[in-house]
Parts: structure tokens; sequence; C-alpha cells
């Protein structure tokens, strides 16, 4: 089964722009301090050796600066750059450990440990506005002196566990800052998104009174189908369902007499009908919210056996939330009446569902479907009631 990310709101694409913001600064104060600490403060200020204290000290700038750089580049390109911070900041936590070892292991010297770089990481972490990374870095940090203090048999490091306990609690003020912001912020999008959604649904079903409804159940259909699954975040279900409620809305652009004809087809005016997940594609690709769903307008009218509109596709060559719309779309449109015939009853549609199992529709999803129809058939039975 082929999983696809739904990119869920505006706010998920600062990402990319934070983090290369974070390591930037991360890598510079690592550098600079080191250099500052370790070559200009001994050569002109104590005038003692200079150079790292410990020959593994090199070793973690070749992975810092090589290696997780080979990391970052190969996650960015797999589309997982939410994975980066969190393999820097436990590498380099992990490091620093090692590194402390490895010279304080052997050495009648008084441990002292601790830089910049470990507390801009500390400092600086609500800045992904992240509960979980908040719980790493501190878990980390902490267990980073626990862990040393305990190979090395020293109670120095408390007092460095101290410091760190005070950014964290510095840094967590910061983070319930910075989510009510972001609370605030994604709530006043949600609502503006919404609103322009529905206004949308409101013209189009104006044009088209038989598609009434059509668009809120596809939706409801699809939305519940989605979770079945068990893979998306109630986030990007969000975003989802926004894409789902707007499938149809390249039918603005077919005209009244074609979308509103009482008998039969052509195979023309079936051609221009066909046009209209193109259209809709058209219109929402520049909507920020809704690029990483703009799938599911062009391609809910794909066949799983490749015999669909508008591209052709085939199989997982589909993107998936098209495929879990085209079910849902197709199930709504079998159940709904048209000026040309009446509605089929829910199992009607549920059986010819079934037996498009392997060739308009994906196998896996309708095995989903057989489990959520009852669901269906309720949102089904309510909408005859209405009629």
């Amino acid at each position: 089964m082929q999983k696809m990310k739904i990119k869920p709101t505006i706010l998920s694409s600062e990402e990319k722009g934070t983090l290369k913001w974070f390591l930037g600064l991360f890598y510079l104060i690592m550098i600079v301090y080191d250099i500052f600490y370790y070559y200009i403060y001994p050569k002109f200020i104590t005038h003692t050796p200079v150079g790292l204290p410990s020959k593994f000290g090199y070793v973690v700038y070749l992975i810092m600066l090589v290696i997780i750089p080979i990391v970052i580049y190969y996650l960015g390109k797999k589309d997982k750059h939410y994975l980066v911070k969190y393999i820097v900041v436990i590498t380099y936590l992990i490091l620093s450990v090692l590194n402390d070892v490895s010279f304080y292991i052997n050495s009648s010297s008084q441990y002292k440990s601790g830089n910049l770089a470990e507390m801009y990481i500390v400092l600086f972490s609500p800045i992904f506005v992240s509960n979980r990374f908040f719980y790493v870095v501190s878990i980390g940090a902490l267990s980073r002196y626990l862990l040393t203090g305990a190979i090395l048999q020293t109670t120095e490091v408390f007092f460095l566990m101290l410091i760190t306990i005070v950014f964290l609690v510095i840094a967590l003020i910061f983070l319930f800052r910075f989510r009510s912001y972001v609370n605030a912020v994604k709530t006043s999008y949600n609502e503006q998104l919404e609103g322009m959604v529905k206004g949308v649904i409101a013209a189009l079903e104006l044009k088209d009174p038989y598609t009434r409804g059509h668009s809120e159940r596809v939706a409801s259909y699809a939305l519940s189908l989605a979770k079945e699954v068990k893979q998306f975040s109630n986030e990007e279900l969000m975003a989802f369902n926004y894409a789902c409620l707007l499938h149809d809305i390249g039918k603005v652009n077919i005209p009244d007499q074609i979308l509103m004809k009482p008998s039969k087809l052509t195979n023309e005016e079936f051609e221009i009908i066909k046009t209209h997940p193109v259209v809709g594609e058209e219109a929402v690709k520049n909507i920020e919210g809704l690029k990483g769903n703009i799938c599911v307008i062009r391609s809910h009218h794909e066949r799983w056996d490749g015999k669909g509109y508008p591209d052709n596709l085939k199989g997982e060559n589909i993107p998936f939330l098209a495929r879990i719309v085209a079910i849902a779309d197709a199930f709504d449109a079998m159940t709904s009446s048209r000026s040309y015939r009446s509605a089929l009853p829910a199992e009607e549609a549920y059986k010819r569902i079934i037996e498009g199992q392997g060739t308009q529709f994906d196998p896996y999803l309708v095995e989903k479907f057989k489990k959520v129809f009852p669901s269906w058939e309720i949102v089904t039975k309510k909408h005859d009631v209405r009629l």
C-alpha cells in the first residue's frame, strides 16, 4: 500500500525554514565556541597548549560536519525533514557523553563540561512548537549528564544539571507562549479557509441543485475511510476534509445545459464534464492550505485499472488520497437521485463498490470500506429522510 503524507496547513510549511535557522545557528555556535575556547583563549590569554582536549573531539566534528549533513540530505530527499532535528540533537548529545568520557576516564583533571551549543539546543527547542521535541531535548540533556556522572563517578554533573533545568524552565515558558500564539493563528486560518470552502460549495450547489449536500457527504465518507486507514494525524485529516469538500469545484466551469441535462450525455458533452478535475486543480493550486491535497481534486475520477480520467493513472500511481475519495464519490453518486435516475439503495451501492474491487477501486481500500460501510449507511438514510 502506498502511503501518502498530507500537508495539513500553511504553518507546517514553516518547519523547513525554522530547521535551517536552527541548524545554522547550532553549527555556528558549536564551531565558534570551540575555536575560541580551545584555540584563541589558551593561546592569547592563558598561554597554554591549544587544541581539542580529547582526540575523540575530532571524531565528533567528523560525524557532525560530514556524516550528519549526508543524513540530512537523505532525509530531505525522502521528505522527512521533521526527523532531522531529532537526529542532530540526539547524535550530538551522545557524542558529547563519549567525548567527555574519553577524556576524563583516565585523567586526574576535575570534571567540567557543557558549552553554548548544548545550552542553545535547550533554550531554542521551543521554536518548533513541538511538545515531543521539547521532551526529547529535556530528557536527552539531563540524561547526558547523569550518564556521564555515573560512568566517571563524579558529582560535578549535578551543578551542570541544575543550570540545564533552569534553561529548560525558561524554554518551557517560551513553548507555552509559542503554542498559544500558534493555536490562535491556526484557528483563525482554519476558520477563514472553512468559510471560503463553504462559500464555494454554496455557489456550486446554486449552479447544480442536484449536487446539494454531495460535497459534505463525500467528505464525511472519505474522512471515515481515511481514519480507518489509521495513518493520518488530526491536522492532516482536517486538510484532507477541505480538499474533499472542494473535489468537484471544477464543475463551476461546466455549462448549465450540460451539468443539469435530464437525459444521457453525448460523447462530446461527457468530454466536457471530464475537464472538471483539471479546472478544479487550476482553481485551487495557489491556496496554501490545499496545495498538499490537490491530488484529491485532480485524480478522484482515476480508476485502479487505468481507465479513469484525466490522466489514465493506474494502480498505485493514483495518489492514495484520491483513491479514498474515488470510493466515497462513487458511493454518494449511486445513492443520490439525479434528474435522469433515482437513487440506488445503500446495499446495492455497497455491492457495486465490492464488484469494483481491483478494477475501479483500490483493493486495499475496498477492504477498509467494508468496515466503515455501516456508518456510511447511516449518513445515506439521513439523506433519504431529508429528501
